[in-house]
């Protein structure tokens, strides 16, 4: 479907692709920025699923932080399964499903709490069968793979692509709302529109604020 062009004095609508783990919580806070941005700014953004397991593969890991990515899998496996099925269109919903009752909730997570957001996202029960299958794990690692190529391999989830230009992040907690949901969009595009702009940074310094 082709778009009308933007007529003198519109804006023409902006795209943020945004490539998340359901299990991550500050991805979790980066796509409410995100759905937050779509509310004051004429942005539009497109969801792709990459994974914590896929990405830690290999690495020298708590077994406290290995169990907690062998539980992050099925989610993740859901969603590739719900959009291979679907569409690339639900993934917004299902995630916005599962990361509130992940991470809002405090939800266990576990097939119960995955088949609990696929009703709450009016979607197939079915789709919990891709839980433990590793049906779509090719799938799943081809999309994690394109995440990656845009980024490099030094960083983690989430990973935001705003025209043309990819960076891990932007990490930032609690969630900013309104205005300063726009304001931060509007730094953000301007820094991807800077050649040669790599990195900003600087520690931690608060846990993850869901509210």
């Amino acid at each position: 479907m082709t778009q009308s062009p933007a007529q003198p004095g519109e804006q023409e609508t902006a795209y943020a692709d945004m490539w998340f783990d359901p299990a991550c919580p500050w991805a979790w806070i980066t796509s409410r920025w995100l759905v937050e941005v779509e509310k004051v700014r004429k942005v539009s953004v497109r969801w792709h699923v990459m994974s914590l397991g896929v990405l830690n593969e290999g690495r020298d890991l708590s077994e406290e932080y290995r169990e907690s990515l062998a539980r992050s899998w099925q989610a993740v496996r859901v969603c590739v399964a719900a959009e291979q099925r679907l569409g690339p269109e639900v993934l917004g919903g299902l995630y916005t499903a599962l990361g509130t009752r992940f991470h809002n909730n405090d939800e266990p997570r576990t097939l119960d709490t995955v088949r609990a957001a696929l009703a709450d996202a009016g979607l197939p029960a079915d789709l919990a069968e891709a839980a433990d299958s590793t049906e779509y794990d090719e799938a799943l690692r081809a999309s994690h793979a394109e995440a990656m190529k845009l980024v490099g391999e030094d960083v983690g989830t989430p990973v935001v692509q705003v025209e043309g230009a990819s960076f891990f992040g932007p990490v930032v907690t609690p969630v900013p709302r309104g205005e300063d949901a726009g304001k931060l969009w509007d730094g953000v595009r301007l820094v991807a529109g800077t050649d040669g702009f790599f990195e900003l940074k600087r520690t931690r310094t608060r846990a993850p604020i869901f509210d």
